[in-house]
């Protein structure tokens, strides 16, 4: 059997924290290894507890969830962060994913999908709800449209991607997973990761759903993406 994943809880309401890790606990590969009540307290337990993901509450006393989010990124680069939230306002999503979180979930999804999500975030495929891609979209509309944006995402690099790395980080736009953009452009799994790569170095962000957030504020892909190229 494969090592369990360990997971870290940070969420200002007892119940919830008691309610996923029960839930949790009913998977043989998800270990609970420690909880804690706001961004703060989760600060001072995580070197202790070395997860490898912590699933993340938005709106919490002391230190909110995108703060936290912001400084575990910065201290422990490799720890994936999931936000778990009842909110879907626009812009606690675009300040998670430019706080470095590798995915963005509602309370209210079916449990099987809740499972699948935190394994494929765990392997490093973090996949985008077709909700979040369409708030995504929404945004960049809004924003060409001349509203005023939630944030300042860097820079375009002076480096470009290559035609496949947009086909790529099309496909991870809409929610797809390694394995079903493989099938789609007729490539190995192997190779799709390496294309993930290449993009995120070539745009020094930290994980996909950044990269795919920034490519769509550029019009790399999206909508009217190829009349552009």
């Amino acid at each position: 059997m494969e090592q369990a994943i360990r997971i870290f809880l940070v969420d200002d309401h007892t119940l919830v924290r008691e309610g996923l890790t029960s839930l949790l606990r009913t998977q043989p590969d998800f270990d609970v290894v420690g909880e804690a009540a706001d961004g703060a307290e989760a600060l001072e337990r995580l070197e202790e507890a070395r997860p490898d993901l912590v699933l993340m509450d938005i709106r919490m006393p002391a230190m909110d969830g995108i703060e936290a989010t912001r400084r575990i990124k910065a201290r422990w680069p490799t720890v994936r962060v999931v936000m778990l939230t009842y909110s879907e306002e626009e812009e606690n999503l675009f300040e998670a994913v430019k706080a470095g979180a590798e995915g963005y979930l509602l309370k209210d999804l079916e449990t099987a999908t809740f499972f699948s999500f935190l394994r494929r975030v765990f392997r490093g495929e973090v996949p985008i709800s077709g909700v979040m891609a369409a708030k995504i979209l929404h945004e960049l509309a809004g924003r060409r449209a001349g509203r005023p944006a939630h944030g300042a995402l860097p820079p375009a690099p002076a480096e470009t991607l290559t035609a496949r790395e947009r086909e790529v980080l099309e496909l991870v736009s809409q929610g797809a997973t390694n394995q079903q953009i493989a099938d789609e452009l007729h490539i190995s799994e192997n190779t799709v990761r390496n294309h993930l790569r290449n993009v995120l170095s070539k745009l020094h962000m930290n994980n996909r759903t950044q990269a795919a957030a920034y490519a769509l504020r550029q019009g790399w892909i999206g909508p009217g993406a190829g009349e552009r190229r």
